[in-house]
């Protein structure tokens, strides 16, 4: 099932196909694995979700097409007919070209935290975590410019994220899949989605600005905008308000 490709599976219905982004390309474990099925159990009452992590060992020079293509074959030999999906983040922007290159294969797509093309803080902090990481060095660091733009909160939260990262941790893989975002811009393919979709979004999102995020939906057709005013980029997918928004839109026939 899924071409071998790595997945957590939970509930009963129809298929609901989850993109995430994990570091590692495995099922998550642990406390990652304890978010991610908090995450989604309000979702398995409806369907039988699967979320589903990318096959180890990428070859360096992947881009998101490659990508994608991996997600649409696993999906098309998995499944009879298209699946609704649910992508963040990252994710999202996986979701987002394998909607544009295989349109016969997602009926609803429901996006948080994401856009047609990452922002500039964005694309600033997954480069520094790039290159951090190809010095050997802990590259979570460079991750905390998205989370705050407070001085004092940034410089606590490096140290955190310094904490986070294990010391013997490969991070090859996560190199290759942050590149292959950094290099990718669908602005000019949007209108090729056919699938009914929904973004969701804080207006303070610093990976994906909402300006982004209001150009990525005016590209596609029939699109919908929901704003969480006053929320972060992971503020946004942990909002009390995103599970029920989203399966509001899943679930409308």
């Amino acid at each position: 099932m899924l071409n071998d490709l790595p997945y957590l599976s939970a509930g009963a219905g129809p298929p609901l196909v989850v993109l995430l982004y994990t570091p590692q390309a495995a099922n998550p474990r642990g406390l990652a694995r304890w978010s991610t099925m908090r995450m989604v159990r309000p979702f398995t009452e409806h369907f039988t979700v699967y979320v589903v992590n990318r096959r180890p060992g990428l070859p360096p020079g992947t881009t998101m097409t490659d990508l994608a293509a991996v997600y649409a074959q696993a999906i098309r030999s998995t499944f009879e007919a298209p699946v609704n999906m649910l992508a963040i983040s990252t994710g999202g922007s996986i979701a987002l070209q394998l909607a544009a290159d295989h349109p016969g294969l997602v009926d609803r797509l429901v996006l948080a935290g994401t856009a047609c093309t990452l922002g500039p803080v964005g694309r600033r902090a997954q480069r520094a975590y790039i290159e951090r990481a190809r010095q050997g060095r802990r590259p979570s660091p460079a991750l905390a410019e998205v989370v705050t733009e407070s001085t004092t909160g940034r410089r606590l939260l490096e140290g955190l994220l310094w904490l986070s990262d294990s010391g013997h941790e490969d991070h090859t893989d996560a190199v290759i899949v942050l590149d292959a975002e950094d290099g990718s811009d669908l602005s000019g393919r949007l209108h090729d989605i056919k699938a009914a979709t929904l973004l969701i979004q804080g207006d303070r999102d610093l990976v994906y600005p909402l300006e982004l995020a209001r150009q990525t939906v005016e590209g596609i057709p029939d699109a919908q905008l929901v704003v969480y005013p006053g929320r972060s980029h992971s503020g946004t997918f942990t909002d009390r308000r995103f599970a029920p928004d989203a399966l509001a839109f899943l679930t409308d026939s």
